[in-house]
């Protein structure tokens, strides 16, 4: 049996809350903010090897594969959670057995549903977003492959999620920096040669590869989480009922988030200059949009982490804290991005090859739209984290079915029905959801339901 070889870290729960935050938010901002720039990366590639097609069908794509992982990785809410609880109240054999009970569920449901469902699925999947069959054909391989090999890289994302909950966010950095130098010097390789597909195979060997060196060190039991050869393969239901008693609403959430975002692009596709759209939605809002999104989903993380483990010690007062301290760094990120996305639209699209001028034209109002829809997302995400940190995954829930799919879709059917859609009326209706969505989760936080929230095991 491996020996542990490291304590829990308790300077989150006893030390300075904003000097917890940073700790722990600016390494998970950074590996973000790689990934992010991973995947601008990927797409400036694709761009340049396939055209503006190219990065249509990978964000077509991308958005579906993204419907389906969010539920699995659902689970990994429900981890964090009690990682989290169990790590405040100093208890560490608990958070070991929490890990390994979501690693166990996630496997059998990425091998035995997700591989076979989705790749017969996906011809289906990508009819239901209008997308061009040009864009399809680019598309239908990409996604295929992502649904059979996804595995490594939802490992990955498991594994810096506990360790994260646990208080350790260095290690999650060390292996996202792997992660992308391997992904792009594969995609170096496979991109030239099989476009978009190429994309794709880089991305699942790369998250193979670190995903099999994350299992190993699990077991060698050299990190604050890890295996012992005792847990075995029986499941323990009692952790697996609280892991989806608090990870399915998450997953509930990122199914409605994610469904909203598909059926948005049937709005976009459904215009005049479908294609360019797309495009323009692809770079714009999934790729620049994400130097906001990521940098807020790392403070949305430390927020959760310190929140969750201070109320396991019970000084919600500190939870609090945390959270208001990660809503204020995240604002001062938004201000930064969006000062670029109004001052140098241009220079930033053309790092995607986005010559065309439709698409150039389009990027640039959207990009302009965004810049406003960032501070209301930086505050939606960081009390989103202290929520679902603290055992509260209902509440975002109920916020992003009215946000994140109601308010758009009802803004785009209305357009469609009276003015006739255009892209700015989709650009606008994004902005008032991520408006909505901020607002409500500071008011349901600000409600403190989450300081009754009991774990069950």
């Amino acid at each position: 049996m491996a020996v542990r070889k490291r304590s829990l870290d308790r300077s989150i729960v006893e030390g300075p809350v904003g000097r917890a935050v940073w700790r722990l938010a600016w390494p998970t901002m950074l590996q973000n903010v790689i990934g992010g720039l991973q995947g601008i990366v990927d797409h400036a590639m694709v761009g340049h090897t396939v055209g503006f097609t190219g990065n249509a069908a990978v964000g077509v794509a991308g958005q579906i594969f993204i419907v389906v992982i969010v539920f699995i990785a659902s689970i990994f809410t429900g981890m964090g959670i009690l990682v989290a609880r169990f790590a405040g109240a100093d208890e560490p054999d608990k958070v070991d057995r929490a890990v390994y009970q979501a690693f166990l569920v996630a496997l059998a449901l990425a091998v035995g549903v997700m591989a076979p469902l989705g790749y017969f699925l996906s011809p289906v999947l990508l009819d239901l977003v209008n997308a061009e069959p040009s864009v399809q054909a680019e598309a239908l391989p990409y996604l295929r492959i992502m649904f059979l090999f996804s595995f490594g890289m939802m490992m990955f994302f498991m594994l810096s999620g506990a360790l994260r909950s646990a208080g350790d966010a260095k290690t999650p950095l060390r292996l996202g920096i792997a992660l992308t130098v391997l992904n792009l010097a594969l995609n170096l390789v496979f991109i030239p040669v099989w476009g978009t597909a190429g994309a794709a195979i880089g991305t699942v060997l790369a998250g193979s590869a670190v995903g099999l060196y994350s299992l190993y060190r699990l077991i060698s039991g050299k990190w604050v989480v890890h295996f012992t050869r005792g847990m075995g393969l029986r499941p323990d239901w009692k952790i697996i009922r609280e892991l989806f008693r608090f990870g399915l609403p998450t997953g509930f959430q990122g199914i409605a988030m994610n469904v909203g975002g598909v059926l948005l692009l049937g709005f976009i596709g459904s215009l005049a200059n479908s294609a360019e759209a797309q495009a323009a939605y692809s770079v714009a809002y999934a790729q620049l949009f994400s130097l906001i999104t990521w940098t807020s989903v790392g403070l949305m993380g430390a927020a959760a982490t310190v929140a969750g483990q201070n109320l396991g010690v019970d000084r919600p007062e500190r939870s609090v804290r945390a959270v208001r301290t990660a809503a204020i760094m995240g604002l001062g990120v938004a201000t930064m991005a969006g000062a670029l996305f109004v001052l140098l639209p241009d220079h930033l699209l053309s790092l995607f090859n986005m010559e065309d001028e439709t698409v150039v034209a389009i990027g640039r109002e959207l990009l302009a739209f965004l810049c406003v829809s960032g501070f209301f997302v930086t505050l939606a995400l960081t009390y989103t984290g202290g929520l679902q940190g603290t055992g509260d995954t209902r509440g975002p829930l109920y916020i992003s079915l009215i946000s994140q799919v109601a308010v758009p879709l009802l803004i785009c059917s209305v357009a469609s029905g009276t003015l006739g859609l255009e892209a700015r009326h989709v650009w606008f209706a994004i902005v008032v959801g991520h408006m909505v969505r901020g607002l409500l989760s500071m008011l349901r936080f600000d409600r403190g339901r989450w300081r009754d929230i009991e774990i069950r095991v």
